[in-house]
């Protein structure tokens, strides 16, 4: 299930690319099945070593074009060990709300950015994330969870003050902000909870099949409760 659009993103087979904070790896997988160069960053080693298995898996059953390569490297957001302008892509998904000094972190990715790359960055989106946060404090007053909500604003302000030119805008996973309201509603462990259950099967549903259905109801809910908001930004060429 990815977040973004790799079009949008301009990805070119070869492109060096940093998903940083890439979790599970659904953003690297992709970029790897595009051709890309890509680097799986993360702090969590576990994650990281199923990650490259799975990017072995791929090489061996033959999804990758020749010539894409992957790694893993664990890495602090807030001290890249790359050196300047090394990606002509980074992603940075689902991970600054977790970050305390954000504003440290955006300066970190648009160092390793080089001129001319291109960097999307998503988040949760402010109303679908509020309501989660009114709903429980479970939700978010955990270990590593989230700590802030970002407005459109705040978001692009910080990431334009760190050098780098916002190009658009989306939403995403517009199907999935009620899925998790009533997650909070019901408890956020409560995974046995009957209504928890089916709206469940309806994601999977989509995941799975993408029926036409559903495709046309959650590009009408993506533009208004999308539960992440998805901004795409460039380094200009000056900052070389």
């Amino acid at each position: 299930m990815l977040t973004f659009d790799f079009d949008r993103f301009g990805l070119q087979p070869g492109d060096r690319v940093l998903d940083i904070g890439a979790g599970a790896g659904r953003h690297s997988f992709e970029a790897y099945r595009r051709g890309a160069d890509i680097v799986a960053a993360d702090l969590d080693a576990d994650e990281l070593a199923n990650v490259g298995e799975l990017f072995a898996a791929m090489k061996a059953a033959g999804e990758v074009p020749e010539g894409a390569e992957a790694t893993t490297k664990e890495a602090d957001i807030l001290a890249l060990p790359f050196a300047d302008g090394e990606f002509d892509r980074v992603i940075a998904s689902e991970i600054l709300e977790h970050v305390p000094n954000d504003i440290g972190a955006i300066a970190e990715i648009a160092r390793v950015l080089r001129p001319g790359g291109t960097l999307v960055v998503t988040v949760p989106r402010w109303l679908p994330e509020i309501i989660c946060w009114k709903l429980s404090d479970e939700y978010h007053s955990v270990e590593g969870g989230h700590i802030r909500i970002y407005t459109d604003a705040e978001l692009t302000d910080k990431v334009t003050r760190a050098g780098l030119v916002l190009d658009g805008k989306g939403y995403a996973h517009g199907l999935h902000a009620p899925y998790w309201w009533l997650k909070c509603a019901v408890g956020v462990t409560n995974d046995k909870h009957p209504l928890l259950r089916a709206y469940h099967r309806i994601l999977v549903w989509e995941i799975m099949k993408n029926p036409p259905l559903l495709r046309a109801i959650g590009k009408v809910a993506d533009r208004l409760v999308g539960k992440s908001m998805v901004l795409y930004f460039h380094k200009p060429e000056a900052a070389a």
